[in-house]
Parts: C-alpha cells; sequence; structure tokens
C-alpha cells in the first residue's frame, strides 16, 4: 500500500523533509541565542547607566578593549579638548534620521594621554557630504567631563566599510588604534560619547541614550521555526495518507471497472 514512498519524488520529498526539521530546529536556537543576548545587552545598559560615573582610566587604557560589561557605563575625565585634531565621522544619522556627521575630538588628560569623545552629530554641508560641515567649537580651557563609555567602532562589528582616500579630517570609524596612528599619541581603548557638559547651541546634538525597553522579536522568531519544525512531519504523514488514499481509491475504481467487463453478457 505504501510502496510509492519508494518512488523518485517521494525519497526526494522525504529527505527534504529530513534536512528541513533539523535547520528549522536550529534556527530557531539561533534567533534564541539572539534574545539572550538581547536580554542580557539591555541588563548591560541598564545597570550601565544607573551606576554613578568613575574615572574612564579606571576602565581603559592604551591599547585596551572596553570590556562588554562596561559598555555605555558613565565615565568623567579631567583635561582639556584639542580642537586642532577634531574630525568628522561619516554618515552618521541623528534622531530623525538625518545624514550628516558625528564630531570626534581629543580630549587630552593631564597625564597627556588622549581620550577621544564623540561630541555628538551635525549636520552635513550640502549633498555630497565632501566639504568640512561647520562644527561649533568645544568648551575652551581645563575641564570634567561625563560620558557614556563605548567599544571601538569595527567593519566586522558595524558593517562599516573603513574606506580611504576619503575628504580631509573625515573618518568612518572611531576606532582608537587607528586614531592614535594618525595622532601619534597614548590614546585610551574605545571612547566616550559625550553627556556633560552639554553644547551651547543646537549642535552638536547629543548622541540619545541607548535604547534598553524593547527585546525585539527574536523570541517570537524562535517559537515560529520550532513550529515549522514540527508541522514538517505532521504535513509528511498527511500527505502521505492523502496520497495513499488516493491511490487505493482508484485501485477501486479500475477494479470495478474491470469487474463490470467481466460481467458483461457475450455479444452474439
Amino acid at each position: 500500500m505504501y510502496r510509492f514512498l519508494l518512488s523518485r519524488q517521494w525519497v526526494i520529498l522525504t529527505l527534504l523533509s529530513l534536512v528541513l526539521i533539523p535547520t528549522m530546529v536550529e534556527l530557531g536556537f539561533w534567533q534564541l541565542h539572539r534574545h539572550e543576548r538581547r536580554v542580557a545587552l539591555n541588563q548591560v545598559i541598564a545597570d550601565s547607566l544607573a551606576a554613578e560615573p568613575v574615572p574612564a582610566e579606571s576602565l581603559t587604557a592604551p591599547g585596551a578593549k572596553v570590556d562588554r560589561d562596561h559598555l555605555y557605563r558613565r565615565v568623567t575625565a579631567r583635561g582639556s579638548f584639542d580642537a586642532s585634531d577634531e574630525v568628522v565621522v561619516r554618515r552618521r544619522t541623528n534622531a530623525d534620521d538625518e545624514v550628516g556627521y558625528h564630531v570626534l575630538t581629543p580630549f587630552v588628560l593631564e597625564d597627556g594621554k588622549v581620550l577621544l569623545v564623540n561630541r555628538g552629530w551635525v549636520p552635513a554641508d550640502g549633498a555630497s557630504q565632501t566639504a568640512f560641515p561647520e562644527v561649533p567649537a568645544p568648551p575652551g580651557g581645563e575641564l570634567t567631563l561625563t560620558g557614556r563609555l563605548m567599544q571601538d567602532q569595527t567593519t566586522e562589528a558595524s558593517g562599516i566599510k573603513n574606506l580611504q582616500g576619503l575628504p580631509d579630517r573625515q573618518i568612518m570609524l572611531i576606532n582608537s588604534e587607528l586614531e592614535a596612528d594618525r595622532l601619534g599619541k597614548e590614546v585610551l581603548g574605545g571612547y566616550v560619547d559625550l553627556t556633560d557638559p552639554g553644547p551651547s547651541g543646537d549642535t552638536p546634538q547629543p548622541v540619545p541614550s541607548p535604547e534598553h525597553d524593547s527585546i525585539g522579536p527574536h523570541l517570537a522568531y524562535a517559537w515560529q521555526w520550532w513550529l515549522f519544525a514540527a508541522g514538517v512531519p505532521v504535513g509528511w504523514v498527511v500527505l502521505v495518507r492523502r496520497e495513499a488514499r488516493e491511490r487505493a481509491e482508484k485501485a477501486e475504481r479500475e477494479a470495478a471497472a474491470e469487474g463490470a467487463e467481466d460481467t458483461e453478457p457475450a455479444a452474439v
């Protein structure tokens, strides 16, 4: 009755089903792990924003990588801005999704080391984004700043290519190693998004606080993949039973037709 399962069509369908089930299960776990990472990151962000600020040099150092547990941690630093080596970071958006630049200004600490400070967003001068934008000067003199500690930006993590041959004083990524080579100074690993002191005017617009309430759709996607995986064998059984039923009905019809031919009277 089920010999049709040995046909080429059904062998291919069965093998495809056997491949789809573990693939969908694995995709479900992949989405589950993304959900878990998102929840863990949300907790890191919440803890970091709630914690009291600490000196930046207690969490990072020249050549160091910012630990994930310190991401968005509020830090302080004492020193002065060096606007002469200021650059802008291309293709950055503000809260209204307008494309412009982030302003990256070296902050020279009292011991001579440099902390990279993202002062915020400024609009581009024209659509070409080749001219250096109008950037308000940073606060002058010695001061204490506060900001959120961030990890170095890389192409692998951000998907942003570190293009070469850019216009003067423009970069693609905020990366302490690259900036240390450009400046020829000791640069603390990572950088900070400036929160205090704020701008004296409308720009640079401060980088918004990170969103840490949403957990995203990953858990729902995980359950969807697992339901799909469960549905594959169910669907396979339904198709097999339907095929078997249709073949049985066809065989019955053919047998009935042959029986009718056998009972017909012979022609005289």
